[in-house]
Formats: structure tokens, sequence, C-alpha cells
């Protein structure tokens, strides 16, 4: 039986670019990324205890330093995603590796808009949303302030630095407000105005060898005093705003 096209899906068809369509059919998360790591990680002898979840900062940490990530510190970075990316995500990389810890170094990407436009209130929305999947599963929480950065050069012209301070302002009272650990790389980072200080970015937001080591510092501080909390309650943060 042959199926008559319908004229208005024919004109939708041909309203939408082919590019559209592909991009429509992609995936948008990269869930694929880390596919094959997490059911490597997961059957490991060494069971996860720490993930790293973010964007590319997170990404070149291992590029750049994998000696960091000692056994049981796991990767989970992709360059240039948003919050709306990762929280899709959240429960593959994160959840089902079922660690004790996951660190959220996120919001870069966000402020310069790869996925769109984002409203502080959206930034915020996701970053609860991940924090409360993680608490509802037993998993202790540090919240990574946004690195300094006083340009991003691939959105020249944005103004970055305020922004950054605000959401990291929130990122530090919701960390306190949920018994989540707040990583301060930010102050440990910045130099005399609102970018790192020179020598510790390659390109005022890609941390550096130099920048990694001083991020180590900071890292190791959160992951103790993660690790030292007892394990959060079932939806632990629901409520809390």
């Amino acid at each position: 039986m042959r199926l008559k096209t319908l004229p208005f899906v024919t004109a939708l068809a041909l309203a939408i670019p082919l590019p559209a369509f592909a991009q429509a059919a992609a995936d948008w998360a990269d869930m694929a990324r880390y596919r094959d790591a997490n059911i490597a990680d997961a059957a490991a002898t060494v069971r996860p205890r720490i993930v790293l979840m973010g964007d590319s900062i997170t990404q070149g940490w291992y590029d750049l330093d994998p000696a960091f990530f000692t056994p049981g510190r796991i990767g989970r970075g992709i360059g240039g995603q948003t919050t709306s990316q990762m929280l899709v995500r959240f429960q593959q990389d994160v959840i089902d590796l079922k660690p004790q810890v996951v660190q959220i170094l996120a919001g870069t990407n966000d402020i310069a808009g790869n996925t769109g436009p984002m409203t502080d209130q959206q930034i915020q929305d996701n970053f609860r949303s991940m924090v409360e999947m993680a608490q509802a599963h037993g998993i202790r929480v540090i919240l990574a302030s946004i690195p300094p950065a006083d340009l991003f050069p691939w959105r020249p012209g944005l103004e970055t630095g305020p922004r950054i301070q605000r959401i990291n302002a929130w990122l530090k009272s919701y960390a306190a407000k949920t018994g989540s650990v707040y990583a301060d790389y930010w102050s440990a980072m910045k130099g005399s105005g609102l970018g790192a200080r020179d020598g510790l970015t390659s390109d005022h937001v890609h941390p550096t060898p130099a920048g990694y080591e001083v991020m180590n510092k900071v890292a190791e501080v959160a992951f103790q005093q993660a690790l030292a909390l007892p394990a959060p309650g079932r939806l632990a943060t629901a409520q809390v705003k």
C-alpha cells in the first residue's frame, strides 16, 4: 500500500535545511564519548571513587596531567560542553559508575552561550539537578568554582569576569546549603584583575600545566573534605533553593 505524502509534511521538510536534520540526529550531549570507558571502569578491580565531571578544563586536566588521575579517579570532561549537556549524560557518566564523590566543574561554556543563551537561573537549575541526582544516589558532591577568565577567545567582546564572580558566589552558597564541598579554583588562580595569573592559562581560559599544578592542590583538599563527609541521604537537597 503506497502512502500519500501529506502536503504540510512535504512543506515542513523543504523548509528545514539539511544541516538542521543532521544536527537533530547527532549525539548532542556526546553520550557515546565515554560509553566504552564507563563499561570498563565499572568492571575494573579498582572501583571509581571520584568522578570529575566537566568541560574542556576537566578534559585538559587528564590530557596534560594524567598522573593526577590515580586509580579510582575518573575524568569525564568534554570540551565545549554546557551544564545542559552534562545533565543529559550525568546518569551514564556519573551515577551509573557509583562513585563516592563527584566534582562538577562547569559554567564557562554556559556563559559563552555555546548551546544558546543561558540565564543565571537556567545555569543554577542545571547545577541543582545534578546535585540532587548525585545526592539521591548517596554520592558526595564537590561544586567547583568557574576558574577566572577575563575573556573568551571564541566569544570576543563578551564580558566574562563579573558573571563568573556572580555564578561562583551562588555555587559557594548552594554548596553550603546542600552539604557539598566548594572547591575554590577561582581564588587560587586569580591575578590582579578578573583573569588568571600570568602563565596559568594558555588562552585566558584553559589551564597550562602550571595552572593544573595550582588546581591539583585545591582539588586534593576538596577530595579529602568530601570523602570525610557522611554519604548523603536520599533526596537530601530536593527542597534547597
